[in-house]
């Protein structure tokens, strides 16, 4: 199985309003956009969960990006980032959402061996703290995008080796960035499919995000509309189909235009049938709204 969809929440009105607008523009996941903040209530999330359930919508969480985990002393910003995971957890406990997506953190002046033991501690601790509430939800470690920075695809596969509940999520525009433009054929895809594979649970799917990016040193710089860079989706859709195991990519790409693309790129070269977009009323004409609920 293969779900696609975008990297935020479509409206912020009503849970009904977001899921009718995924529904009508064809998408069957979604990534619940907390990384600048908590805008969703416990409310909106349980009723967004279950109508996205009643579509058959995958949903994940990605939590504020200050909530990592491996800090160099558990002081108070260590303390705020736990918080902030543990609410993630606690959202995508209520909505049926899996993973939560989180950064790994920085060097901080460590070696990467240091840092890799630090986020692991760190997160087993952490783990304690969410299964006590009955939040023990599956995580996803995401794969950062600039090349001396801590988040490299082998520190994430190395956090995710060690924690059954922690999981890869690949980032293809970041490897992209980070290897100088390397992500052009489906032999670079599936070699990285092939070592998340390793360590995935069984039945686990891939998550990855996905857009076109800019990069400069090898370090990536923006967000491209589709088709303005020279990352490619169709050599993903091509790796994808030699797994048997289900996956979700997620668009980080900006604007819906660029949703469009790569989603009909991406079904096509994996040898999917993509959802029909609905003609009940113009998809076009709906914006996502900026109302802000309580958290």
């Amino acid at each position: 199985m293969l779900n696609f969809g975008p990297a935020r929440v479509l409206s912020r009105e009503s849970p009904e309003e977001a899921i009718e607008l995924l529904r009508e523009r064809g998408y069957t996941a979604n990534e619940i956009d907390f990384e600048s903040g908590f805008w969703m209530d416990y409310p909106w999330a349980e009723q967004f969960g279950r109508l996205a359930r009643k579509r058959r919508i995958a949903l994940s969480v990605h939590a504020p990006i200050a909530g990592f985990m491996g800090h160099v002393e558990r002081d108070r910003k260590h303390g705020m980032a736990t918080g902030m995971l543990d609410h993630s957890a606690g959202v995508a406990k209520v909505a049926g959402a899996e993973p939560v997506v989180f950064h790994p953190g920085f060097l901080l002046g460590r070696t990467r061996k240091q840092t890799v033991s630090s986020v692991v501690s760190q997160l087993a601790d952490f783990r304690k703290r969410i299964e006590a509430k009955d939040r023990g939800v599956p995580f996803g470690v995401e794969i950062m995008g600039r090349v001396n920075d801590f988040g490299s695809l082998d520190d994430i596969l190395a956090i995710s080796s060690r924690l059954g509940w922690v999981r890869p999520v690949i980032d293809f525009a970041h490897l992209h960035a980070t290897s100088d433009g390397a992500f052009t054929s489906v032999k670079a895809f599936h070699d990285v499919l092939a070592a998340a594979n390793r360590i995935l649970p069984r039945g686990a799917p891939f998550h990855i995000h996905f857009s076109d990016i800019a990069y400069a040193n090898r370090n990536e710089t923006k967000h491209l509309p589709y088709g303005e860079g020279t990352l490619r989706v169709a050599p993903l859709g091509k790796a994808l189909a030699r797994f048997p195991r289900p996956a979700t990519v997620i668009s980080e790409a900006p604007g819906e235009e660029s949703h469009q693309a790569i989603r009909a790129e991406l079904f096509a070269a994996a040898g999917k049938s993509s959802p029909r977009r609905s003609s009940s009323r113009s998809a076009s004409s709906s914006r996502p709204r900026a109302r802000r609920n309580s958290a």
